[in-house]
């Protein structure tokens, strides 16, 4: 990749046009705004939370749309510098369409039991020096409906950058880029998918005309 095309990636703050991808209505729309119940609030998204409506905490969209904007940049970057990128979900709900996105962008899913040692022990578990992902992608930090998802926790430990959507009943703090908005609702984790993808696709295509247009 040549360094000209790099640094001009980097000076320019959207660089792959993607700003202009979702607005926030779209978010509203696929229910992005809607948290889990007031009691559940965990106290560290108190900062990204709007108010509460019929008992539910109601996330600030402009906030998220900020965020948002900021991890799909981050994640155009990683896919132009040709990364390896990891779809996460425990989910069974949504096994499907995350496995499906994944595929789509040429890139990797994990939404089985997270085995120990997946990242901090690949070599012993694998039985091979294994390349671990650039780059993660949480549509939810819970494993279980209280429980964080171990894989967060080892990107962490690993130096692994994460983007990852956190509910209001989650926990942010070892997120790299959070994204403060619904994990549970099919139309907000079909938006995400969409915007991962278009946001991963663009990065390559991007790569792909540096290089033709150098060789």
């Amino acid at each position: 990749m040549p360094e000209t095309a790099l640094k001009e990636s980097l000076q320019d703050p959207d660089y792959f046009r993607l700003n202009s991808l979702f607005t926030v209505k779209d978010l509203f729309d696929a229910k992005v705004h809607y948290g889990h119940r007031d009691g559940s609030l965990n106290p560290k998204m108190k900062p990204f939370i709007y108010g509460s409506r019929l008992g539910h905490n109601i996330f600030d969209l402009d906030i998220t749309a900020f965020h948002l904007r900021q991890a799909l940049n981050f994640c155009a970057h990683i896919a132009f510098r040709d990364g390896i990128i990891l779809f996460v979900n425990r989910n069974s709900q949504f096994t499907k369409i995350v496995e499906q996105t994944a595929e789509e962008c040429q890139e990797f899913a994990h939404t089985r039991y997270w085995r120990n040692g997946t990242f901090t022990n690949s070599t012993y578990l694998f039985g091979a020096i294994t390349r671990l992902p650039d780059m993660c992608i949480f549509l939810s930090t819970l494993n279980e409906v209280f429980e964080d998802h171990p894989g967060v926790t080892d990107s962490a430990k690993m130096n692994i950058p994460t983007i990852a959507v956190v509910d209001s009943n989650s926990n942010p703090n070892l997120v790299t880029y959070p994204i403060p908005g619904n994990d549970d609702s099919p139309s907000a984790i079909e938006l995400y998918c969409q915007l991962f993808k278009q946001a991963i696709l663009k990065g390559k295509q991007e790569r792909l005309r540096i290089l033709s247009k150098t060789e």
